[in-house]
This record gives structure tokens, C-alpha cells and sequence, in this order.
């Protein structure tokens, strides 16, 4: 096989690099706009020559290359963004006609994209209309893309994205590609994990005691004949009755709110509005809209049903989070109703959402975020690395575990002159390419 070049442009960990390389291609070019990712780069891929903005880049200078390979930014067509797509305010969107303007100095054969999956519905499916057209417009015959995740190929991580394939027209056509099948695969988050590593954040005793007291909830709503719910949990709201329905606390008269009942069910006082808002739970303080979200409604009036129904214990235990931040008073059950009803043995995300418990069978995606690195509470802690009296279990996942769900295990992250902090790390690999998935493609692609 005649060994193919590509260029790999928003670069991040280089998981593109990653997968072509180990499938015999080699890379003459990248670019990344952030400084200490190129510092990253250059440690893991000395070979390769790497340049910062894009924008700033002559497409002249870019070298001769077979595939362009792009984790264009996801910012502005991301349903966590503001989602302006190609009118971003910031101009990230239009990032991606200077993936066109190379394309069209050098005509590769191939062209490999990876982006968020509420790409191709954004704007009622205009922002993608653009991409296409714009694509083919210089001659590449586009795939219809596909939404694929780590899960459905035996990875135990969740986490959708959206791939687009493309081929040059003058070397022939896309017609004989397809995407690697995916089915149904039962995942285990043991597969990552690595019992015996001592380079771990351990999970604080004030964690410990959080996680303890919603197990004591979920323990006292079984004892009581309930089931767990499969909404949140916003313990708040219950004892609270402050009119929401209508309007919104924010736009109703001093005399509405005096004398209800708001947060975790005292009683709303304030010579102001703005001073009765603060005896509310924070979010239904908000002013952004007139009208409650309908999710927003139902979850409070779910919550307050509960409340109703189990006003008996729930008073005694409501004291017991009075004094949590206002995250951690928010608990989402996503094991469903037939997992047992335990926290210990599943894997939780502190979340500005809430606590939120799902099963131990994948990894919730990696984010962006790294104070939500998932967590998992039943694992023993190594003996040697134990304080006197430390609880001996439940720890934060680790970079290398987290590293191998990328399909990165091969990554360093830094050496002796130069090395990204922990929380960076994580930022990084929640932004980076999976490089299981992309191999997969390649593969199908290349025919290999």
C-alpha cells in the first residue's frame, strides 16, 4: 500500500494523528491555536511540524497531503453553545471555510471530519445545507454522515458524535464506502480500570458524607413503598409552595411572595422583590423568560408531589442537606427502576445538574468540565497511599483510564520540561477525537 500523508488541523491530543499513524499514514502538518496543546503536541509527535491559528496560515504553505482531517471547533453548532453556527459572534463558525480554502490549494483525496452530533440538525438543518454545499462545490462527492459512539464498539463511554467522509470526484467516487456497523454491545467500565494505580484523587470525606445522605433518601422512600423517581430530585423544593405556574416568581408583586413558603420550604420574607427571590431555590430566581419551561414546571410539581407523599420523613432528612451547596441538594437516579437501589456500585457525577448516579456499564462523556470527572465510589484504595482513618474506598477516575476511553493510552502528557495540569488533561481529552472510532473509518475507507 503507498503510505498516504494527511495534515491534522485543530489538532487538540492528536487522536486524527493517532489512528492514521498506527494505520501506516503519515502526518506533514498540524495546527492548533492553543499554545500549551502545541507544547503537548510537539512532546507526543516531535516529527511533526505544528502551527497556531489557522486564520493566520497561507494555504500555500500548507504541504501536499492525501486525506485533511479536522475536529473542526464544536462551539458554535453545540447544543451546550449558543449554537449561531456559521453566525457565531466570535467567527468560529466560519472556521471551517479555512478547511476550504486548503482544499482547495490541494485537492486531497480525502477529507475526514469530526463534530458535535447536533451538527446536522442545527438551524433546522441549514448549517449543515451550508457545509455540504460548500464541500461540494469543490468537487467532493459527501457521505451522508453518521452518528457514532465508543459504546457502540465495546468502549465503555457514551459520547456521540457526528463524522463526516468525503472524496475527491477526480480520484473516483464514495460509492463502495459504508461506516463500520455498529450493535447492541454490553459495556463494563472494569475494562478501563486500573485497581492498583496510586496516582489517583481520592474521593473527600465531605463527598463521603454527601453520597451517604442521598442513599439515606433513597433507602427511606423504599422503606416507605415508593419507587426511586426517574426525575430529579431538587430537595429545595420540597415544603416550598411560591407561585410558578403562571409567572415566574422574578415578575410577580412583593405581596405574591411574601409569606410563601421557598427554599427547602421556609418562609419567603423581603421588603423587595429581589430580596424575596433570594428565599427561593436558585432556579426559579431566573428573569430570562416570562413563562417557566414546561420541563421546568413539571419537575417542580413532581417534586412537590413527592413531597406531599412522604412529607413524614422527609422533613427529618431534609435537615441533613440544608447546609449542601445548592448542586449537591439535586440528585438524578439514571439507573432506572430495577437496578438496585445502591450508590456505592454505580458511577457518579458531581454536575452543576445535580449528583447525578448512573450504572457501572459506560462512562458518561468526557467534559469539558473537569470538576466532572466521574467517580467511582466502590473502588478499594491502595493500602500504602492511605491516611490514618481515610475512608478505604472511592476515588475520582484517573487520566490514564480516561486516556484509554479516547483510545489515547499512548499519550503523555508532558515530560520534563513541560507538563499539562490534571484538570487541563481532562479538558483536553473531553475536546479530543476518538481515536477507536476514527481508525474504524479509516479502515472501511482505505479498505484495509
Amino acid at each position: 500500500m503507498r503510505k498516504l500523508t494527511f495534515i491534522d488541523l485543530f489538532a487538540g491530543l492528536g487522536g486524527f494523528h493517532l489512528a492514521l499513524e498506527q494505520l501506516g499514514c503519515k502526518c506533514v502538518f498540524a495546527s492548533e491555536l492553543k499554545e500549551d496543546l502545541r507544547r503537548l503536541y510537539n512532546i507526543n509527535f516531535p516529527d511533526t511540524p505544528i502551527f497556531g491559528d489557522i486564520t493566520k496560515i497561507i494555504p500555500e504553505d500548507v504541504p501536499a497531503h492525501n486525506i485533511l482531517c479536522a475536529g473542526f471547533p464544536c462551539q458554535p453548532f453545540s447544543q451546550a453553545g449558543k449554537r449561531q453556527g456559521f453566525f457565531d459572534d466570535k467567527e468560529r463558525g466560519n472556521l471551517f471555510d479555512y478547511i476550504c480554502a486548503i482544499l482547495e490549494i490541494h485537492r486531497p483525496e480525502y477529507v475526514l471530519l469530526e463534530n458535535v452530533s447536533n451538527l446536522k440538525g442545527h438551524d433546522n438543518g441549514n448549517t449543515w445545507i451550508t457545509i455540504k454545499a460548500k464541500l461540494e462545490a469543490l468537487n467532493y462527492e459527501v457521505f451522508d454522515p453518521k452518528i457514532l459512539s465508543p459504546h457502540e464498539f465495546g468502549i465503555p463511554q457514551h459520547r456521540r458524535r457526528i463524522y463526516i467522509v468525503c472524496r475527491n470526484k477526480d480520484f473516483g467516487s464514495i460509492e463502495g464506502f459504508s461506516f463500520p456497523r455498529t450493535r447492541p454491545i454490553q459495556c463494563d467500565i472494569t475494562k478501563i480500570i486500573d485497581i492498583n494505580d496510586t496516582q489517583i484523587q481520592k474521593l473527600k470525606p465531605e463527598s463521603h458524607n454527601q453520597l451517604a445522605i442521598w442513599q439515606e433518601f433513597i433507602d427511606l422512600t423504599i422503606q416507605h413503598g415508593d419507587t426511586l423517581p426517574s426525575f430529579p430530585i431538587w430537595a429545595m423544593e420540597f415544603g416550598a409552595n411560591y407561585e410558578f405556574e403562571v409567572k415566574p416568581p422574578a415578575f410577580q408583586n412583593l405581596e405574591d411572595l411574601v409569606g410563601r413558603k421557598g427554599k427547602l420550604g421556609k418562609t419567603v420574607v423581603g421588603s423587595t422583590v429581589a430580596e424575596c427571590l433570594k428565599h427561593l431555590p436558585n432556579y426559579a430566581q431566573t428573569d430570562k423568560n416570562k413563562v417557566f419551561p414546561h420541563w421546568k414546571i413539571r419537575y417542580i410539581k413532581l417534586n412537590r408531589e413527592f413531597y406531599n407523599r412522604h412529607k413524614s420523613w422527609v422533613d427529618t432528612w431534609l435537615v441533613k442537606v440544608s447546609k449542601f451547596d445548592n448542586s449537591h441538594m439535586k440528585m438524578e437516579w439514571n439507573c432506572g427502576k430495577d437496578a438496585d437501589p445502591i450508590i456505592e456500585n454505580k458511577i457518579i457525577q458531581f454536575r452543576a445538574s445535580g449528583i447525578r448516579i448512573k450504572l457501572p456499564s459506560f462512562s458518561p462523556a468526557l467534559n469539558l468540565v473537569s470538576t466532572q470527572i466521574p467517580i467511582f465510589p466502590w473502588l478499594p484504595l491502595p493500602k500504602e497511599i492511605l491516611k490514618e482513618g481515610e475512608p478505604d474506598k472511592g476515588r475520582y477516575m484517573t487520566l490514564k483510564e480516561a486516556s484509554k476511553l479516547q483510545g489515547m493510552q499512548e499519550i503523555k502528557f508532558g515530560d520534563d520540561n513541560f507538563s499539562l495540569s490534571p484538570g487541563r488533561s481532562f479538558e483536553a481529552l473531553g475536546n479530543a477525537v476518538n481515536v477507536t472510532i476514527i481508525k474504524h473509518i479509516v479502515k472501511k475507507l482505505l479498505h484495509l
